[in-house]
């Protein structure tokens, strides 16, 4: 708003500027409109094409004043130009540095490689659930859309190791791949896997045949958007009632009831307690649908005597309230 009112000043200035020349020639020296507009003009511009007529010397010292009137005019306009050159800059560096400031400064987060529709979309989602997200990208179109999405990102290819570091790879918790193509997802799995073994990282596979490749490189999870599509529209016509749940439960953020999976801390008070004995289900009133042991062996529907152990993974569904709470007690 404020540059808009600039100019409109900058061109309400210049009609008044040339109003008042033409007015002064014709008052002082009794010349047409056309001569004193001319006149008014070349004085303005200070191009000394010469006089159209003899000038009196009331007219000479109307025409000084005419010619600093305008200096000062165009240092006002050239001024304008150089602040609003060097303030977009400033803004840009202290925006860029502020940033960088915010990303340094983040630790357990995930880094997301491409902020396409799928990127941005998965952005969106981890930012509504309050999980630090830092965005690679490539394209410049897209920093407009990032800033307006208020997140943070770094412009570059993702592959480069120095903005991988940027990104705070070190201390990332994970990482998804979802750049152009399988062959740069491959590339960028590699490398992040150099730079951090540890980093969890979710790949996106254009082709299938790209997933064992993508495995091999190793990638934690290797995504399709192109059969999860396909089987999601398949269950939709055999299995209706039960997208509409997964859906309900995934998908829609209006809905209570949400699936949730919760590790067992070592200083919870339910380390050790049968599921019978927990609480879990008569007082929280969740559903555990399976348990993760440290090992990696999935229980599907644990019994009530399983016992909890330390590093287990605890799938829940219920709502979003007892979900917290549970968490609050296996993560004490």
């Amino acid at each position: 708003m404020d540059r808009i009112n600039q100019t409109l000043i900058s061109i309400l200035l210049s009609l008044a500027l040339i109003g008042f020349g033409c007015i002064g020639y014709m008052i002082i020296e009794g010349w047409g409109f056309m001569d004193s507009l001319y006149m008014t003009i070349i004085t303005l511009a200070t191009v000394g094409y010469g006089e159209v007529h003899e000038v009196s010397l009331p007219g000479r010292m109307f025409t000084v004043v005419l010619i600093l009137l305008g200096v000062g005019y165009f240092l006002y306009v050239v001024g304008y130009i150089i602040q609003f050159l060097v303030e977009g800059r400033i803004r840009q560096i202290l925006g860029r540095r502020k940033l960088d400031t915010q990303i340094n400064k983040l630790k357990g987060h995930f880094i997301i490689c491409g902020y396409g529709r799928i990127g941005r979309e998965l952005t969106r989602y981890l930012t509504q659930k309050y999980i630090d997200v830092v965005v690679i990208e490539r394209s410049e179109n897209r920093v407009p859309t990032m800033n307006e999405d208020g997140i943070l990102y770094l412009v570059g290819e993702a592959m480069e190791e120095n903005l991988l570091e940027k990104a705070g790879i070190h201390r990332a918790r994970g990482m998804v791949t979802a750049v152009a193509t399988d062959a740069d997802n491959v590339f960028l799995v590699l490398t992040a896997k150099r730079m951090n073994p540890n980093i969890f990282i979710v790949s996106r596979a254009s082709q299938n045949s790209a997933k064992k490749t993508l495995e091999a490189a190793g990638a934690d999870k290797v995504i399709s958007p192109y059969d999860l599509g396909a089987r999601r529209m398949a269950h939709a016509i055999l299995r209706p009632t039960v997208i509409e749940f997964l859906e309900m439960a995934f998908v829609d953020d209006t809905t209570d009831i949400q699936v949730e999976e919760i590790q067992v801390g070592g200083g919870s008070e339910l380390v050790g307690v049968a599921l019978m004995d927990s609480g879990i289900r008569q007082t929280l009133d969740l559903i555990i649908i399976a348990l993760r042991k440290l090992d990696g062996g999935m229980v599907f529907n644990p019994k009530a005597d399983t016992v909890l152990e330390v590093g287990d993974t605890i799938i829940a569904v219920g709502s979003a309230r007892n979900l917290s709470q549970l968490d609050r007690i296996l993560s004490s």
